[in-house]
């Protein structure tokens, strides 16, 4: 079945070529989707015809937001750590260890539920790709299980065995690496596309990094980097010099990481969400995207630093604090995921592409950032089914 949507206000088609600026604006619009896929992009005059008609009723049509950095297979609640922080103490990456607790006792069934929840909880807000790590098990059974019912919900799954080093390991992080490289990736590397370190103090250093991201290559999988989110380090560096797909954070940037990322086609994830619940600096957008840096947005959902599935949150916090105008922002969590996630059928609304659509309740995507804080999903197509 085809299905024309039309009178479009204000359609954001992230195609130069079909519309107006990097956005490729289109004021009434129509798009036609035709089984999974977009088939025709235009003036809403000139629409051809469809079997199902649906009335946009002069509100924004945009891409289905891609959310390219999240962790969503955990267990437990660090509800006490945030009141902490909120309170005055410092965030540190060892907070983790407590959610690999709670992830290791937990069922199969329970960490499932949980996914589910929260794609669900994403996909009424407009997120309608998402990519998912592993990291919450830190030993081959528990991170190879969480790959593999991150795998069953997207194809987007990341190894992250090096989001810490495990407990059991605290005294031999040498040995965790060795696990890490060795009989935790054999286990892990059938499940995954890519492979993440969390490069910082009180996590990997760089030669581990380059040790663990080089194994998971050789192995055929994508480097995705956690890099200078706590200090200035060498991630950023790490991630151009491998051809790493995202280096995610980018809070601590000198100039020689600007420029690597602009002279580079790895993309700087930023996720505002982390400096929101942290008290953290933000990272500085303006200076990444006037050097010429892909920019994505992404939530970072996770139960210690960003619990939030909101990318509309995400856009409002990146226009207010990281100096990105609506426009950028908006672009930065469609188009900017998709780039992060080397795809080239989601973040945009053009033929050929897949149809992952968000209606919203605004006549344009200006207000997912002029009014903070207000559900402004009207409908969610995914892959052209009404999911919302």
């Amino acid at each position: 079945m085809s299905l024309l949507i039309t009178n479009i206000g204000s359609l954001v088609t992230n195609d130069p070529a079909l519309g107006e600026g990097p956005l490729g604006l289109l004021a009434d619009a129509a798009v036609v989707v035709d089984g999974e896929r977009i088939a025709w992009v235009g003036p809403a005059a000139a629409a051809p015809a469809a079997d199902e008609r649906y009335d946009a009723a002069g509100r924004a049509l945009l891409p289905g937001f891609v959310d390219s950095h999240a962790h969503l297979v955990f267990a437990g609640d660090r509800t006490a750590e945030f009141n902490a922080r909120m309170s005055g103490q410092a965030y540190t990456a060892g907070g983790i260890r407590t959610t690999v607790a709670a992830t290791r006792a937990a069922t199969d069934a329970e960490l499932d539920a949980n996914v589910t929840r929260f794609l669900a909880e994403a996909l009424r807000q407009g997120t309608t790709t998402v990519e998912c790590k592993s990291g919450y098990g830190l030993t081959v059974a528990d991170e190879a299980r969480a790959l593999r019912i991150a795998a069953a919900h997207t194809p987007e799954t990341t190894y992250l065995g090096a989001h810490v080093v495990a407990p059991e390991f605290a005294d031999d992080p040498a040995g965790y690496v060795d696990l890490v490289t060795g009989e935790m990736l054999d286990a892990c590397a059938p499940h995954a596309r890519w492979v993440d370190v969390f490069c910082e103090r009180g996590a990997f250093d760089g030669d581990q990094a380059r040790a663990i991201l080089t194994a998971g290559a050789k192995r055929g999988l994508t480097p995705r980097v956690h890099a200078n989110q706590l200090s200035y380090g060498p991630g950023v560096q790490l991630a151009v010099e491998l051809g790493a797909a995202s280096a995610d954070h980018c809070t601590h940037l000198t100039d020689e990481d600007v420029a690597a990322l602009a002279g580079s086609a790895t993309v700087a994830t930023l996720l505002p969400g982390a400096e929101f619940s942290t008290r953290a600096e933000y990272p500085n957008a303006r200076r990444l995207l006037d050097a010429g840096a892909t920019v994505a947005l992404s939530t970072d959902c996770n139960p210690g630093s960003s619990f939030t599935t909101s990318m509309a949150f995400c856009v409002a916090v990146a226009v207010r604090e990281m100096a990105m105008t609506p426009d950028e922002a908006v672009h930065a969590a469609t188009e900017g995921g998709a780039r992060a996630l080397r795809r080239t059928d989601v973040g945009r609304v053009t033929p050929g592409a897949r149809a992952d659509l968000l209606l919203l309740d605004a006549p344009s995507h200006v207000h997912l950032a002029y009014r903070p804080g207000v559900p402004l999903t009207a409908a969610v197509w995914q892959a052209g089914v009404r999911a919302f």
